[in-house]
C-alpha cells in the first residue's frame, strides 16, 4: 500500500464532509417536515469538518485542541449519525447512555494526553469508543431488515468500518499502533483511509435514504387520497386495469361495487365539513375491518367510494356488501348509512367503462329504493 501524507487524507476528508454538510443541510431546508433526522445528519459531517481541521493543526495548537479536541468532535460527529438514523426512522434517542459514554470518553482522553500520555490507550478507549456507537447503529438496522439500496449501502459501510476498528486495536495489542497518528505509516494510512471513505459514504447514504423516502411520499401522494388512507381515483381507475389484464390469464373475474353515503351533503350542511371528514375517517376504518387484503378500496369522488374485489363474483360481492351494511350500522348509524351497486366481469367483450357504467346504474337504483341498501347489474 503507498503511503500517503495523513495530513493530506485528512484535509480530503474535510473537503468531503464539507460538501456532504452543505448538500444534507440544502435537503433539509427544501424536503418537508415529515423528513425527520436531516438537520441531525447535516451536523454529523459539520462537526467532522471541525474536527478534521483540529487534527490537520495538530501540533499548531496545544493538544487539547489538536487531540482531544478533535477526537471528541469526531466521535460527536458520530453520535449525531446515530440520532439522525434513529430519528428518519421514527425511532426515539436515548441520549443519557450516549452522553455518558461521550463524558467517559473524552475524560480519558484528557487524561491520557495530558496528565499520563500514552497514544496506545488513549487510541484504544477512542476506537472502543466510536465502535460502540456505529455497532449500535449497524445493529439498529439490521434488526428493522430493511432491504433497500440506501440502507444496504450504510449497513455495508458500517461492517467495512466496524472491520478496520477492529483490525486497529488488534494492531495496537501486538505493538503496531506506531507513535502518533500522523506517522506516515501503512496502517496510519489504512485507518485514515478507512475515516476519509466513512465520512463520504454515511452521508452519502444519507442523501439516498432521504431522496428514496421523498419518492415515496410523492408516489403516496401521487396515488392517494389527502384526507383518507385509500387510493384516489386515479390510481384506482389503474388497479382496476391491472386486475382485468391480470385476469385474462387466471381467468377468475373480478368484482365491482360503487357506494354512495346517503344524505352526506345534510351531515355537512347541519354538522360542519369538520364533521363530515370524521365520518368519511370512520366509513373508511368500518369498511376496512370488512375487506380482504387483496380487495382495494378507493375515494371516487366526493363522498361516493369505490371497491375493487379480485376473483369474486356477483353473487359473493353481494354477500360482501350486506356484511359492510352491518359494519357501517354501527358507529353513526344516521351518519353511515350507504347506496351500493355491484356488477362482476361478463367475459371477453366486457370492459373497465362498462363495468363501471353498470355498477353506476345499480348504485342509482339502490338510492331510488330507498337508499342504505344493494342494487346489482
Amino acid at each position: 500500500m503507498p503511503v500517503l501524507d495523513p495530513r493530506t487524507l485528512i484535509a480530503m476528508a474535510g473537503v468531503m464532509s464539507l460538501l456532504m454538510a452543505l448538500v444534507l443541510g440544502l435537503m433539509r431546508r427544501s424536503y418537508p417536515p415529515s423528513i425527520r433526522g436531516l438537520g441531525m445528519w447535516a451536523m454529523a459531517p459539520l462537526l467532522w469538518v471541525l474536527s478534521t481541521a483540529l487534527f490537520s493543526a495538530r501540533g499548531m495548537v496545544h493538544d487539547m485542541l489538536g487531540i482531544v479536541g478533535a477526537n471528541s468532535l469526531l466521535l460527536m460527529g458520530a453520535l449525531f449519525q446515530l440520532a439522525g438514523t434513529r430519528r428518519f426512522l421514527g425511532q426515539p434517542v436515548a441520549w443519557v447512555p450516549w452522553a455518558t459514554l461521550f463524558a467517559l470518553t473524552v475524560g480519558a482522553m484528557t487524561v491520557l494526553t495530558l496528565s499520563y500520555p500514552d497514544y496506545l490507550l488513549r487510541v484504544g478507549v477512542f476506537t472502543v469508543s466510536i465502535a460502540c456507537v456505529y455497532g449500535s447503529l449497524l445493529v439498529f438496522l439490521l434488526r428493522r431488515g430493511d432491504q433497500s439500496f440506501p440502507i444496504r449501502l450504510v449497513e455495508a459501510v458500517l461492517v467495512l468500518h466496524l472491520l478496520v476498528l477492529a483490525g486497529r486495536l488488534y494492531t495496537l495489542s501486538t505493538g503496531q499502533g506506531g507513535s502518533d497518528l500522523l506517522d506516515r505509516n501503512a496502517i496510519q494510512t489504512l485507518y485514515i483511509s478507512a475515516y476519509v471513505l466513512t465520512t463520504l459514504m454515511l452521508p452519502l447514504g444519507n442523501v439516498l435514504m432521504a431522496t428514496d423516502r421523498l419518492r415515496a411520499e410523492l408516489e403516496h401522494l401521487a396515488t392517494h387520497d389527502p384526507l383518507l388512507p385509500v387510493l384516489n381515483r386515479r390510481a384506482f381507475l389503474q388497479a382496476c386495469e391491472h386486475e382485468l389484464s391480470r385476469q385474462r390469464r387466471t381467468g377468475r373475474p373480478p368484482a365491482l361495487i360503487l357506494m354512495d353515503l346517503d344524505h352526506f351533503k345534510a351531515v355537512n350542511d347541519t354538522h360542519g365539513h369538520q364533521h363530515g371528514d370524521a365520518v368519511l375517517r370512520h366509513v373508511v376504518t368500518r369498511l376496512q375491518t370488512v375487506l380482504r387484503r387483496t380487495d382495494v378500496l378507493a375515494r371516487y369522488g366526493g363522498e361516493e367510494f369505490a371497491l375493487l374485489l379480485p376473483e369474486t363474483s356477483t353473487d359473493d360481492a353481494c354477500l360482501l356488501a350486506q356484511r359492510l351494511h352491518t359494519s357501517l350500522a354501527q358507529g353513526h348509524p344516521l351518519d353511515c348509512r350507504m347506496s351500493m351497486g355491484a356488477t362482476a366481469w361478463r367475459g371477453e367483450t366486457d370492459s373497465l367503462d362498462a363495468m363501471l357504467s353498470r355498477a353506476d346504474a345499480a348504485l342509482y337504483r339502490a338510492k331510488a329504493a330507498g337508499r342504505n341498501q344493494t342494487c346489482t347489474d
